[in-house]
């Protein structure tokens, strides 16, 4: 079960926490979420138990209920550019940006941050596991993430994106020894365990 609803029960928390940091393939999405102190919700007890089905019901429940909620991304050449971790921050920058409510407190999923304006942040490894916030905002980030390489492997058939979702399975990997690389696929990551020189097709 959650430990705790809320870190501060009479701040305005936004939770934050991102969606495909170990992929080959595809943006970093990242999500804020502000619930209301009154939320409770025992699906979110632990969001990495959740099914897919759990997930994507949830989804509409939580932007329903939330105060306010956003999601950000970053393109794979920003991820090229900046590095993953990086671009996971800018990723929930980018979320928190979008929200029309200003938080008072940031709950952030990891164990580091970029700072975030001149607002607090606290950081929480296994977060989604513990506050709801944090686990609300990796629902958020997962399946928006999960429906836009659903989308992507429709273009590009090979990868069988809708059902690694982009992340280094076995049949990812043949793809790209066989057919190269899209421009989703992130450069600067080990896409092959080799790491042959890879050209576009």
């Amino acid at each position: 079960m959650l430990k705790r609803f809320f870190l501060n029960e009479h701040s305005i928390e936004a939770g934050c926490d991102e969606a495909g940091r170990g992929c080959l393939a595809g943006p970093v999405f990242a999500a804020a979420v502000i619930l209301p102190k009154n939320y409770r919700n025992k699906l979110l007890n632990d969001s990495k138990k959740l099914t897919d089905k759990e997930r994507y019901t949830l989804r509409p429940e939580i932007e329903a209920n939330a105060l306010a909620w956003a999601v950000g991304t970053v393109l794979p050449q920003e991820i090229d550019e900046i590095n993953i971790l990086k671009a996971s921050f800018l990723g929930m920058h980018r979320a928190l940006d979008q929200l029309n409510i200003v938080p008072e407190l940031l709950l952030i999923d990891g164990n580091r941050f970029t700072p975030y304006k001149n607002i607090t942040h606290h950081c929480i490894v296994k977060g989604d596991a513990k506050y709801m916030s944090i686990a609300a905002a990796s629902i958020l980030a997962k399946t928006y993430r999960d429906d836009f390489m659903k989308d992507m492997a429709l273009k590009f058939p090979h990868y069988a994106w809708d059902k690694n979702m982009g992340y280094p399975t076995k049949a990812h990997r043949e793809a790209i020894r066989q057919f190269g690389v899209t421009e989703l696929h992130r450069l600067t990551f080990q896409l092959l365990p080799e790491q042959l020189k890879i050209k576009f097709e």
